[in-house]
């Protein structure tokens, strides 16, 4: 299940990149379009920072704005900024490999097989840039 920390995250990029006419845009201006609390947002701009997915604008007009071009960032980068694999089980992250304590033996595990062919399917629609999600609002 996607974390609500990952959802506002993603709901966050998405409204700087929807909305260049703001740049730079306030955290409380992001909250109260977004209803998203504004003491967690604040958490997760600094995250997003730390990760380079927005910058800070300092001053009496500052706030916030992508670090990059939209084509260059994807829901996956926001995901695991937030919350680290994307994978459903640790045995079949590619970054954040974990054996799995109960399996006796990976090659058979039905289940490993199965969320490995889910993870597949998922995390290339997930790579692709925010900038197609836009594509796909304005259809």
């Amino acid at each position: 299940m996607l974390s609500k920390r990952a959802k506002y995250a993603i709901k966050t990029i998405l409204f700087l990149q929807d909305h260049p006419d703001l740049i730079p845009v306030s955290a409380k201006l992001i909250a109260e379009r977004e209803r998203i609390p504004y003491k967690f947002l604040e958490n997760i701009l600094r995250d997003l920072k730390t990760h380079h997915l927005v910058k800070s604008i300092r001053g009496a007009e500052g706030g916030y704005a992508l670090a990059k071009d939209p084509s260059q960032i994807s829901i996956a980068q926001v995901m695991r900024a937030m919350d680290g694999p994307i994978a459903l089980i640790p045995c079949i992250s590619e970054r954040f490999y974990e054996a799995c304590v109960e399996c006796e033996d990976e090659e058979t595990c039905r289940i490993r097989k199965l969320f490995a062919e889910v993870r597949s399917e998922m995390v290339p629609i997930l790579e692709r840039p925010i900038t197609t999600l836009a594509e796909k609002k304005e259809k």
